[in-house]
Formats: C-alpha cells, sequence, structure tokens
C-alpha cells in the first residue's frame, strides 16, 4: 500500500475557496481504531459552520474535515475484535479531536462510532446517513420515544434531517405533517410517506394546526430549522406536547412554550465524539439504522448534483445556497 494520500485541507477558516490540495501520510490505527479507505462522504450544516469558523470546534491546522464516512476496513487496530479487513462500514470520522476527517483517500475511526454498511445500498450512498438518521433516530427514540399513533409535525421535511425524519416516524406508528418551501420539496416529503404537506411560505401556522388537528395541536414538533422558527413550532405544539429541535442556538422568547407547559429536547449528534462519552451507543444506533435500511423502511435521498473530493469548494458553496433536497453526496474513492 502507498505510504500518502491524497486529502483536502483548510489552513484557515473562511469560505468554501479556503480549502486546497494537499498529499499526507497515511494513518495508522490506534488499538481502538480501524483505518479505513473512505469511499464517500456527505455535507452536512455542521462542517460548513466548522469551515466558516462559525463554531469553536475547530481541530488543528490544517485540518481535514468532515465526519460522515463510508468505506472498506483495511487495517484493525489490535483491540478491535468486530470488524476486520474488507469489511464495508459507514459512521463517523472523529474530526473534531484531531482524528483527521473524511475528505482523504484514508481515515482513521473510532471503532465505537462505526457499523457495517447496509448491504442493499450502494457503498457511497451509505455516507449519506450517519449524522442525519442518528439524529432523527436519537430524536424520536432516546429523547421522546415516539409511540404509536402520535402526530406529528417535521419542519423541513425536505431536507437531510427532515427526510429521514419522515420516514423514521412512519416507521414508529405515527402520523407525519411535514412543511417545506417549494412544490419539489413538497413532492419529496410526500414520497417519504406524509400524510399531509404544508407549503409553510404560504399557510399560516394556526391554518393548518386547525385543518390538520382540529386546532389541538401536534403531539410532537420535530423542527430541523430552528433559531427564529422555534416560536412557531410552540404554536403548532398542543398543550404538553414535545419539541425536537437540532438547531437551537439562538435567543428565543419561552412565553408561549412557559404557558403550554411543552418539553424542549435538543439533538446534537457530534456530542459523543466532543467528549468522548456514549460512543458505544453510536454504533449501536448506526446498526438499528443499517438494519432499516435492509428492511426496505428507510433510505437517503441523493440529490442528482454529485461532487468529488477535488469539487469539495463547489459542493460547499452549493449546500449553502439551501435550494437541494435530501443529501449532498461528495465521492472520495
Amino acid at each position: 500500500m502507498a505510504t500518502t494520500m491524497k486529502a483536502m485541507v483548510i489552513r484557515r477558516t473562511g469560505g468554501p475557496e479556503v480549502f486546497e490540495k494537499a498529499e499526507l501520510p497515511i494513518p495508522h490505527p490506534g488499538a481502538n481504531q480501524v483505518l479505513v479507505r473512505v469511499k464517500a462522504t456527505s455535507v452536512n450544516p455542521i462542517d460548513c459552520k466548522v469551515r466558516s469558523g462559525a463554531v469553536a470546534i475547530l481541530p488543528p491546522l490544517p485540518a481535514v474535515l468532515h465526519g460522515d464516512i463510508s468505506g472498506t476496513v483495511v487495517e484493525v487496530g489490535r483491540d478491535v475484535s468486530h470488524f476486520r479487513e474488507g469489511n464495508e462500514v459507514f459512521g463517523f470520522v472523529g474530526w473534531t479531536g484531531g482524528e483527521g476527517g473524511a475528505l482523504a483517500e484514508y481515515a482513521v475511526c473510532d471503532a465505537r462510532l462505526l457499523a457495517y454498511a447496509p448491504r442493499s445500498l450502494p457503498l457511497e450512498e451509505a455516507a449519506a446517513l450517519p449524522v442525519v438518521a442518528l439524529t432523527a433516530y436519537q430524536g424520536l427514540q432516546r429523547k421522546i420515544k415516539l409511540r404509536n399513533g402520535m402526530l406529528v409535525l417535521v419542519q423541513g421535511a425536505a431536507g437531510g434531517v427532515g427526510h429521514i425524519v419522515v420516514q423514521m416516524a412512519k416507521v414508529f406508528g405515527a402520523q407525519v405533517a411535514a412543511t417545506a418551501s417549494s412544490d419539489e420539496k413538497i413532492a419529496v416529503a410526500a414520497s417519504m410517506g406524509a400524510d399531509w404537506t404544508i407549503r409553510y411560505d404560504q399557510e399560516e401556522v394556526k391554518h393548518y394546526v386547525e385543518r390538520i388537528t382540529g386546532g389541538k395541536g401536534f403531539d410532537v414538533v420535530f423542527d430541523t430549522a430552528g433559531g427564529a422558527n422555534l416560536p412557531k413550532s410552540f404554536e403548532a405544539a398542543r398543550p404538553g406536547g414535545d419539541i425536537v429541535t437540532i438547531a437551537a442556538r439562538a435567543t428565543v422568547d419561552l412565553s408561549l412554550m412557559h404557558s403550554k407547559g411543552l418539553n424542549l429536547y435538543v439533538v446534537f449528534s457530534l456530542l459523543p465524539i466532543l467528549t468522548g462519552e456514549g460512543r458505544n451507543l453510536v454504533g449501536q444506533d448506526l446498526a438499528t439504522i443499517a438494519r432499516l435500511v435492509d428492511d426496505g423502511l428507510v433510505r437517503p435521498i441523493i440529490y442528482p448534483t454529485g461532487f468529488t473530493l477535488d469539487s469539495i469548494t463547489e459542493a460547499h458553496r452549493f449546500f449553502e445556497t439551501q435550494s437541494h433536497y435530501g443529501k449532498i453526496l461528495v465521492r472520495v474513492g
């Protein structure tokens, strides 16, 4: 095997243009790690925020970014027993901890952050799942334990997390209403199984709450937009209902939340990577997600415009236009 690999790195934070090509040594796995030949990664909001400097979790520079990964195990650390050379895997690279990211031909990964890739998907498409599917699963099962018959509103249902939430909520027996900002995105939400669709730019909250729930409100609101949108989620929820969000970095008036006795849950899927706590659960949940995919219950939508390692600048630039739906895939190997 070669001793060096191609990678895209950043040497400073800024716009998408800060990415540059680099030739780096191929890393060697530690005792609890595996070395993965990277097949693909995908773009998530956190990737752009780290690249731009908007969040303070930048690894040492020059940095290889991106956490989502799919690929093939090529070397196994001495204390790893559940993976072997040749296994196809998907999961996370712990890049925020200095392990190196997925924007390279090879990456070392904590074995606890990986699972066997779904057999029913092309390996590259499995890279679209880790962040968004884990976020959806944690929100619906580890935070609120969604039950059969509950009424769920998914805000931003055609986005990366949203389109997976719609599918998982249906798997767990919920009825699902989905919001989106265009007819194209509404069609995506409907294709994922949404029972009702809402053009949130054309219909006020009180109107669709009346239309769908008879004015009672939703049992659960999964808000993928967060921030300034949270008061709309408070308005849409029933008294005593649950709000799950993935974007709570905001100053928001909680008066309505208080008066309705709502429960607010935040999902931050990178927390086990940042703190080191709960990493075993990541691999377990990814294995559950892979089974849902192989059972035909969940599938990622891949946006038709594809990108490669060499065009990562264009991938980030396009992602930030927010004109896409589903996931943006970046093919590496």
